[in-house]
């Protein structure tokens, strides 16, 4: 029975650490045709930023000339330049998911019994980067959401005679977070010596927005061969306009998948309390009685597996 749970334990676990491995080779895979799609659009007049500038905080090995603390928060999905920008404290987030982890593993103990606490590294490593994932995603959504109002400030500006300078640095005080940093970070380079077409680019890579390399590329193309830089800025913001609401079409599109999801995923909770109330004592021996609880975990994780695959499914469809 031992070696029966030793085998299981061993097959969790590395079924965890594969579908980490899959998890961020698919991630990698993404950006790689994102960056390739962007690269065909913008063609050769603006340099592509180096993998290192696009994403910086991403797995490398140990060569990359990261010290080890910088390795381990990109193990954990931490962007430490950004650390300050999300809604929780990145030593608020490890602790809570190292909690999460410990749950996760008390329920597999009722399967493959003590040796579950091998899976607790593993589970708590994909929780953490679920969660700043999840942050990230909220910025950037953020950041393309306010983007047309910023090029429509900077367009205002442009025509009254203002330069495209001194119109980020209105965006930098008048627009809303995270924007207004962004923003910041630029015209503060700007004002150190920078190039305006170097520091839209490093604007452009260290958000990784495809928004951005096209506000760098129509500037740079202005500087290059001349023309009506605001009716260009206005063009842009309407084409980044009719990107967003399309986006928001499709996740409206996606509401009726999403509550069929959220039904199905309620269902066993709701039936279980209804079981609770009703014959508590039918229902406790999947708490007390030892085949119950590994029954409960097994339950639990074709659970879980269901609501990821749903997800995985419906995130497919809007992508």
């Amino acid at each position: 029975m031992l070696d029966l749970r030793l085998m299981l334990a061993g097959f969790l676990g590395l079924t965890g650490l594969g579908m980490s491995a899959l998890l961020l080779q698919r991630g990698h895979e993404r950006e790689q045709l994102w960056r390739a799609r962007i690269g065909r659009v913008l063609g050769p007049h603006t340099k592509q930023p180096q993998a290192a500038e696009v994403l910086p905080f991403r797995i490398g090995g140990a060569g990359d000339g990261a010290r080890p603390w910088q390795q381990v928060a990109r193990l954990f999905g931490i962007h430490l330049e950004r650390r300050r920008e999300y809604p929780l404290r990145w030593w608020i987030v490890l602790p809570a998911a190292l909690l999460g982890a410990r749950f996760v593993v008390g329920i597999a103990a009722n399967i493959i019994g003590g040796l579950s606490f091998l899976l607790i590294v593993p589970v708590w490593i994909l929780l953490c980067r679920q969660v700043f994932k999840w942050f990230d995603d909220r910025r950037r959504d953020a950041l393309t959401r306010q983007f047309p109002d910023a090029l429509a400030m900077i367009v205002r500006s442009i025509r009254i005679g203002i330069p495209v300078s001194e119109a980020m640095r209105l965006v930098a005080r008048e627009s809303a977070e995270p924007t207004r940093r962004e923003f910041a970070i630029a015209t503060d380079k700007i004002a150190i010596g920078m190039l305006l077409d170097e520091a839209l680019q490093k604007l452009a890579a260290r958000n990784d927005l495809a928004e951005y390399r096209f506000f760098a590329t129509a500037l740079s193309l202005q500087n290059q061969t001349g023309g009506g830089l605001a009716e260009t800025l206005e063009n842009l913001a309407d084409v980044i306009r009719r990107r967003v609401a399309m986006r928001e079409r499709g996740h409206a599109l996606a509401s009726e998948a999403k509550t069929s999801a959220g039904i199905l995923a309620a269902l066993p909770v709701f039936a279980g309390l209804g079981l609770a109330v009703i014959n508590p004592g039918y229902i406790g021996v999947l708490f007390f009685d030892p085949s119950g609880k590994r029954i409960m975990g097994i339950a639990i994780g074709m659970l879980v597996g269901g609501i990821m695959v749903m997800r995985s499914l419906i995130r497919r469809s809007l992508t």
